[in-house]
């Protein structure tokens, strides 16, 4: 495993490459494998662009892994709703000035050393679709699990307070998808969470394509690149 040190420095070299295809999906299920030691606590990052299928990867992997590995993804840590609009910043909401991003780096730290004790549970936000808000206290991570698994787009930004996420991951894989999927992919998952398809479609090519090119920067920062249907 690498040293904190090691892992600020990630960005110096090219990432692995591999795909997720059906032998893909079985060696990415062991590598995470390796890193659910018992005894330990480890972190792995699942990062992206928005529809390049980090949580589908992300559940996968906390399912085959099942009592080995907890789910937490970056998305409970979005402002809500309210709040966006207090700030002025609803309209690019998914944007990284739109999340509490020095409430997930503390998150990640605290996962990272719970502390001694069975009562060290730690309960971690969720995002809900359905409602497009956070829900606080909605996944717990007992003691025991040696694997926490998070995704989201922002891991490898080092901007601000993200700067702080990235050496608190043990490994980071980076999901790299044809654009035109990605897209189409995003449109119908705003559809089917309430928007209108032609607000859907504006909305992707306005603000989630402007993150998506955000997202793209850290790309080398990754341990792994991973290309789905490769």
């Amino acid at each position: 495993m690498r040293s904190m040190n090691e892992r600020r420095t990630a960005g110096a070299r090219q990432p692995e490459t591999t795909g997720s295809g059906a032998t893909g999906i079985t060696e990415l299920i062991e590598r995470a494998r390796r890193l659910a030691v018992p005894g330990g606590r480890h972190i792995l990052g699942i990062a992206g662009a928005p529809g390049a299928g980090k949580s589908t990867l992300a559940a996968l992997l906390a399912d085959r892994l099942g009592a080995l590995a907890a789910l937490v993804p970056m998305d409970g840590f979005h402002l809500a709703q309210a709040e966006l609009r207090r700030l002025g910043r609803a309209d690019r909401k998914g944007a990284p000035d739109t999340f509490d991003a020095e409430g997930y780096a503390a998150l990640l730290a605290r996962l990272r050393d719970p502390g001694p004790g069975p009562e060290a549970v730690v309960y971690a936000p969720a995002f809900d679709r359905s409602l497009e808000e956070p829900v606080a206290g909605s996944v717990p991570v007992g003691p025991g699990v040696p694997l926490v698994i998070t995704e989201g787009n922002y891991l490898l930004h080092d901007v601000g307070a993200w700067a702080r996420v990235r050496p608190l991951l043990d490994e980071v894989w980076f999901l790299e998808i044809d654009s035109d999927v990605r897209v189409r992919r995003l449109v119908e998952r705003h559809v089917r969470f309430g928007k209108e398809r032609a607000h859907a479609e504006r909305w992707v090519n306005a603000s989630d394509e402007a993150n998506a090119r955000l997202v793209a920067r850290g790309r080398n920062r990754a341990d792994l690149v991973v290309r789905p249907g490769h």
